[in-house]
């Protein structure tokens, strides 16, 4: 009789962050991104006021996306989800437009994680 009691605590329990080793990793490559926008910002490679804070804004967004994420949440999901994308797109249109070849690491990697996060168990352990 003892079994089906655990088998229903076991089932009303929610599903943790640490069963989803992809969430953390995809969550620290995102605040890796940010970190790196950021150190461009402050070792002033970017010539104009406005593309820093451009830069600033997406390293916010990326942060953001990487604390929703890491705490399970739609909405972080959402926004990682369109972080992946927008800055696989933008490293593809870097490495066609400019032959810019070292982007091709970051590139692959985001792709593989937005593909990671289209997955349906990914949507369904989120709150």
């Amino acid at each position: 009789m003892n079994q089906p009691v655990k088998n229903e605590a076991k089932k009303s329990q929610p599903d943790s962050a640490a069963k989803l080793p992809g969430v953390a990793a995809i969550s620290l490559w995102l605040l890796l991104e940010a970190l790196i926008g950021v150190a461009g910002v402050f070792t002033h490679h970017f010539a104009s006021h406005a593309s820093r804070l451009a830069v600033l804004a997406v390293a916010t967004l990326l942060a953001v996306a990487s604390l929703g994420l890491m705490r399970l949440q739609r909405w972080g999901w959402a926004l990682a989800l369109a972080a992946a994308f927008l800055t696989s797109s933008y490293g593809i249109y870097i490495i066609l437009r400019f032959h810019q070849s070292n982007y091709w690491v970051m590139t692959l990697v985001n792709f593989v994680f937005f593909f990671y996060l289209v997955r349906p168990e990914i949507l369904r352990r989120l709150r």
